[in-house]
């Protein structure tokens, strides 16, 4: 079953299977090492629907929740 990256729990690892929305935001996060493949680790969530800090290939990376729902994964 898949979900949005979004959706990810504190400390939960999945796996990026899609992304979302067009080329150009696609081309944006392939360029930050998010790309199908990848296993990615929700580290924390900043409060008031602020941004999510991920780590992919052993480094952090933030990224805005609007982006976060457009990236696929499924759980591991």
């Amino acid at each position: 079953m898949t979900h949005s990256l979004a959706e990810m729990h504190q400390n939960q690892v999945a796996r990026i299977t899609g992304l979302a929305r067009g080329r150009e935001f696609q081309s944006k996060m392939r360029s930050l090492g998010i790309r199908e493949g990848k296993n990615v680790r929700l580290l924390s969530r900043h409060p008031f629907q602020g941004p999510l800090v991920i780590e992919i290939d052993g480094r952090a990376t933030t990224i805005g929740r609007g982006m976060a729902h457009n990236i696929i994964v499924e759980y591991l």
